[in-house]
């Protein structure tokens, strides 16, 4: 009589090297430089990004973390609701990043999500929101004839020596002011860090045109209005993003030509009152977009990639609604 053992699944939670040898191939990476370029990705959005028949793409995965060591699974994910019977998240280890390295790939030793922000929940969770945010946006380019997505890898490469060299080149020094009901103004001479940057290449009729985006992810955790400008809410930011506007701070900073602001929200309440206060402050605005999402802040379900980030209309104070994916 033969025995066989019964199949014990291996725990997403914890590695369980089985004894595979795994010998890399291209596509794993190309899983790797998405990851060093987004910090954090859903598997249902690394399989949109690479392809390929989905069980064998869940075995590849299953590889690269539990025999290779090659990816994380953030062991944040695992203490949302419902977690276990979503698609995982995976970030790059230490390992993925020296073969990207040895091989040229690795890009400029930045990346928006710092590896010493990622402990707290609220954290984790909004830089997956920002993560969601830019890969449905690229994933939407994709399926376009004419138009390319530039990361923020290609725009830190192209942009001045002097802000290459600077410890944090995506912070923006800014100078601010408002004068409140009480008459009081308050002034401060700060900085503002974009959520993410990227811009899109158009080409229409042989005619190549750019635009370039600076995003805020928004989890209704940051207040609207507070009665200083020393503390973060959304009217640093308004302010902050005016400077740079009227400055052009985005020419002599980055090197592009142009900036909008598209600001992401799981809560229209809570969009509604961040768009009258823009209102309140410039009366009407082109260069500020909102849209909600409210999936992007529920942990408890992933949101599928799609492209209706890129196609979907953005609100503005004052304008028509925007459309990102036209020139």
């Amino acid at each position: 009589m033969t025995v066989v053992e019964p199949y014990t699944a291996r725990s997403r939670m914890t590695r369980a090297n089985a004894g595979t040898r795994v010998v890399l191939k291209p596509r794993d990476l190309e899983i790797f430089k998405l990851l060093n370029r987004y910090r954090y990705l859903r598997s249902t959005f690394i399989h949109a990004f690479v392809g390929g028949k989905l069980n064998r793409f869940k075995e590849r995965m299953g590889h690269l973390y539990h025999e290779g060591g090659f990816v994380n699974r953030p062991e944040q994910q695992w203490q949302f609701y419902n977690a276990r019977y979503m698609p995982a998240i995976y970030e790059n280890t230490g390992i993925a990043e020296e073969l990207l390295e040895e091989r040229g790939l690795l890009g400029p030793q930045t990346t928006w999500l710092l590896r010493g922000r990622m402990g707290a929940h609220r954290q984790f969770a909004h830089s997956l929101m920002i993560c969601d945010i830019l890969a449905s946006i690229e994933l939407g380019i994709r399926e376009t004839g004419n138009l390319r997505f530039i990361g923020w890898q290609e725009i830190l490469a192209r942009a001045p020596e002097a802000t290459r060299n600077l410890q944090n080149p995506f912070s923006i020094p800014v100078n601010i002011s408002h004068t409140f009901a009480n008459g009081k103004t308050h002034s401060a001479k700060t900085a503002i860090i974009p959520d993410a940057l990227f811009g899109i290449e158009y080409a229409t009729a042989g005619k190549t045109t750019y635009r370039w985006f600076a995003v805020e992810a928004d989890r209704k955790t940051m207040p609207v209005f507070r009665s200083n400008v020393h503390e973060t809410s959304f009217l640093k930011k308004i302010l902050s993003y005016r400077d740079i506007r009227h400055g052009e701070l985005y020419k002599s900073h980055f090197g592009i030509s142009n900036l909008m602001v598209l600001t992401v929200t799981t809560n229209e309440t809570h969009m509604n009152s961040i768009k009258e206060l823009v209102g309140k402050i410039t009366g009407g605005s082109k260069m500020f977009c909102f849209r909600t999402m409210p999936s992007l802040g529920d942990m408890a379900k992933a949101p599928a990639p799609t492209p209706e980030m890129l196609t979907g209309p953005w609100s503005r104070v004052g304008h028509p609604d925007f459309f990102i994916d036209k020139e």
